[in-house]
């Protein structure tokens, strides 16, 4: 997945020159420079990203696909021109297999919904017991209208995917499996490629949640093999309301409409209608124009970016951040050590409820995330109510681990004496 682009010469690397792309990180809160390790929930956007979402707005505002007027037309050129940077990015085969949606939520409601009409009772559907609940729900509404049963992998101790159970829970009647390619409450990272070829070799169709993963590995959906990948653009550094649903193009011809209404139609009549080709067969309605805009303007700065030097700085703040908060923060116990991890650090301290950490810290100006992380199976399994979760992205520094860990040292005394 990932290429030997560290030998590319023009990818950047040089991650200190490129915060100051990122206003939000220029700014003071509570009197402090801001520390955002809140990547995981939703990433800051780059000046690049604000200015197309400006320029649109200000600009090109107007409908797409249905006018042929200058900025009809400019419009949609964008938007579709985004939908071509999509597909570059994540190295689908056809621009008809690039669907845009809200964000990962919604492209596995879809899923659900349209290819999950196919599902009888008695059939399976696997998940493993790391998702978010976005890749729970879905599956529980598809079981309850089809009588078809929900099946979950266990996870180990240290957050782990079981990949033998999970093997073992696939047969003959797994129409599905889904799961995530890194976990969003304790950063595991799936061996996904295995996992996709075991659910094949079972005849089953796999659904990847690629949320957490998108912003930071190369995913390259041909390598894969997926037959469905989901991810959303606020986690990549776009905005928020983008989401896109890439899928095969065989499944995605069979598959009945989810909405209906403008846009998703070729002919209308109250006798019957037929329905627009892919991609737009699941995009009824006008579209987030503008979000999508500055969403092909975040696959652009993620482009440019060399991801193999991305990850080891990310993972090197992440091995520091582990140490340190066993080290230093008396009572504090990792959530979370799988030997795969992306730059997600969950924890909990003894004696301290992970709202009032994420309070002191943030008096401290630093911002990190509390609570179940909409993965609630995941607290139950660790026997927690909510863990504290910092999460990384390449404009993080040591500096920001620094500042954490001040925080945390703070709360400590204040509800220790």
């Amino acid at each position: 997945m990932a290429t030997a682009e560290r030998h590319v010469p023009h990818l950047k690397r040089d991650f200190a020159a490129l915060r100051k792309d990122f206003p939000a990180l220029q700014q003071l809160v509570h009197g402090r420079p801001l520390a955002y390790l809140d990547n995981a929930a939703s990433s800051q956007t780059p000046l690049s990203v604000q200015d197309a979402v400006a320029e649109q707005q200000r600009l090109n505002h107007s409908n797409v696909h249905r006018g042929v007027h200058q900025l009809s037309e400019r419009s949609t050129a964008a938007y579709e021109g985004a939908r071509e940077k999509v597909r570059r990015f994540i190295n689908a085969p056809s621009l008809a297999e690039v669907v845009f949606t809200r964000g990962t939520t919604e492209s596995i409601n879809l899923v659900a919904a349209s290819f999950g009409q196919r599902l009888e009772a008695g059939d399976e559907v696997l998940i493993t017991g790391l998702e978010h609940h976005s890749n729970i729900v879905p599956w529980q509404l598809l079981c309850e209208r089809t009588g078809a049963r929900l099946v979950v992998a266990p996870i180990r101790d240290d957050g782990s995917l079981d990949v033998a159970a999970f093997g073992r829970m696939l047969g003959a009647r797994t129409k599905i499996a889904a799961f995530a390619h890194v976990s969003n409450a304790l950063g595991t990272v799936n061996p996904v490629a295995s996992l996709i070829a075991k659910a094949h070799a079972a005849g089953a169709v796999v659904l990847v949640d690629g949320a957490q993963a998108v912003p930071h590995l190369r995913v390259d959906v041909q390598a894969l093999d997926c037959d469905f990948y989901a991810f959303s653009g606020h986690k990549m550094f776009g905005p928020t309301g983008t989401g896109v649903l890439y899928g095969k193009r065989a499944l995605l011809e069979a598959m009945p409409p989810y909405q209906g209404g403008g846009d998703m139609i070729l002919t209308v009549s109250f006798e019957r209608s037929t329905y627009n080709a892919l991609p737009y067969k699941f995009e009824a309605g006008t579209p987030n124009i503008t979000g999508f805009v500055g969403l092909g303007a975040a696959v652009d700065y993620l482009s440019g970016l060399d991801f193999s030097a991305l990850a080891a700085h990310e993972h090197s703040m992440l091995e520091e951040a582990s140490r340190r908060v066993l080290a230093e923060v008396p009572g504090a116990r990792l959530i979370g050590t799988a030997p795969a991890k992306a730059g997600v650090l969950s924890f909990v301290v003894d004696g301290i409820h992970a709202h009032d950490l994420g309070t002191i810290v943030d008096s401290e100006g630093v911002a990190i995330r509390t609570g179940h992380h909409c993965a609630m199976p995941v607290m139950e399994r660790f026997g927690v109510a909510a863990t504290a979760r910092a999460s990384f992205a390449f404009y993080n520094n040591h500096e920001d681990v620094d500042r954490l860990i001040a925080g945390l040292k703070k709360a400590v005394e204040i509800f220790r004496g």
